[in-house]
């Protein structure tokens, strides 16, 4: 579904992610798509999105799918998986709820280009704080 204004203006404060461009597509059970539009500002010196656009999404997504219900979930540990370059000026990352428990979760994030060829995965585990 559609984020409603109040999950996009409380996601506002995660300042680093939306002023570089990243936005809320959709959020639902343990879930959220946010996309990026690519700007010559996210690439490296080789003209490809540098790696630290595709965490940031893919964060910014965990943090969205992992909070938006209920604040207080907190990133662990991450690790990531370049898969490809980017194709195209447009990143989407969607983050998978694969298990969540009483105090941890654990999250898959896909990132794809605009012609949606997979370019990263980030898996996450979180922390809820009591």
């Amino acid at each position: 579904m559609k984020p409603s204004e109040e999950i996009i203006e409380l996601f506002a404060k995660d300042r680093f992610a939306t002023e570089n461009g990243a936005v809320i597509a959709e959020v639902d059970d343990h879930y959220a798509k946010c996309t990026l539009e690519v700007q010559e500002r996210h690439r490296n010196a080789m003209g490809a999105v540098m790696g630290g656009v595709y965490f940031t999404l893919a964060d910014f997504a965990f943090a969205v799918a992992a909070n938006w219900q209920e604040i207080g979930t907190v990133s662990l540990h991450s690790d990531i998986a370049y898969l490809g370059t980017a194709k195209g000026n447009r990143l989407t990352a969607e983050a998978f709820c694969v298990k969540n428990g009483k105090t941890t979760s654990y999250y898959r994030i896909e990132v794809k280009d605009e012609f949606n060829n997979l370019a990263a995965v980030v898996n996450t585990t979180g922390y809820r704080k009591i």
